[in-house]
């Protein structure tokens, strides 16, 4: 009888060691399985390099044209429950030598530009946004452009610690409007507008960038308008946060410089 129940305990503890590793070899999927949807969720773009040398912003919509370089759409309403309307925006991106060159599409229900100073508070207008992180060190740098083309940049590793560019470095960005450069009060109705920049690497002020050629970057494009009288929110890669934040590099997506 004893030897039974040594038997029938050597019994139990194996199958107990097999549930723990059961739970275990689990618990590894579920992981992994997170993993591999958070990979799938982040958008990859590959960004064509071309020769940029001694263009004028006006110029750039017909260059990237003959580049064929490709438009793409910006769709993901993140906060859908509370800002659900979608304007049609799209952004091409490619790069030169020495900068990046941005033109953004949108069409939307109205449009208003009030601002009309560089790092004033264009996010509140009808605006486009490039954040990107061209360093290996976590500082990404916004770069936010209302529809006449005034643009902020900061630069810093988080939201609340933004460091802005010098008036010496915003005049290095070219900019270009189908709107034109002068502020204007919101207009109410559907309208077509584009803007297109031309970012050189010196914007990048807090690193020393002489060549991105061949690397990978992080960075996210958005299109907001906090102050329209339909406020919205679109990301190009998707955001998971409960309220509308675009200062989350860890929702940035791929950018392959080719």
């Amino acid at each position: 009888c004893l030897m039974s129940m040594n038997v029938i305990r050597f019994q139990m503890r194996k199958y107990a060691a097999i549930v723990l590793m059961l739970f275990g070899m689990m618990n590894v999927c579920v992981v992994l399985c997170a993993s591999a949807i958070t990979k799938n969720n982040m958008q990859e773009l590959k960004v064509k390099k071309i020769n940029a040398a001694g263009l004028q912003v006006d110029a750039l919509p017909a260059l990237l044209d003959k580049e064929n370089v490709a438009f793409v759409p910006i769709t993901n309403v993140n906060w859908e429950g509370k800002y659900p309307y979608r304007p049609e925006v799209s952004f091409r991106l490619a790069y030169a030598d020495d900068a990046f060159l941005l033109h953004f599409k949108v069409k939307e229900g109205s449009v208003r530009a009030r601002y009309g100073n560089d790092n004033g508070s264009v996010w509140i207008d009808s605006c486009v946004e490039f954040f990107v992180i061209p360093g290996g060190d976590g500082i990404y740098y916004n770069i936010e452009c209302n529809c006449i083309g005034t643009v902020l940049v900061g630069a810093g590793s988080g939201r609340s610690e933004r460091e802005h560019a010098t008036q010496d470095v915003m005049n290095g960005i070219q900019r270009w409007s189908t709107l034109g450069r002068l502020p204007f009060e919101e207009r109410i109705g559907e309208t077509a507008w584009e803007v297109a920049l031309i970012i050189p690497y010196t914007v990048f002020f807090k690193h020393e960038i002489s060549s991105l050629d061949g690397k990978t970057l992080k960075g996210n494009f958005y299109k907001c308008g906090d102050e329209l009288q339909t406020p919205h929110f679109l990301s190009w890669n998707p955001i998971e946060t409960e309220n509308p934040n675009f200062h989350i590099p860890e929702y940035f997506g791929t950018l392959v410089l080719e």
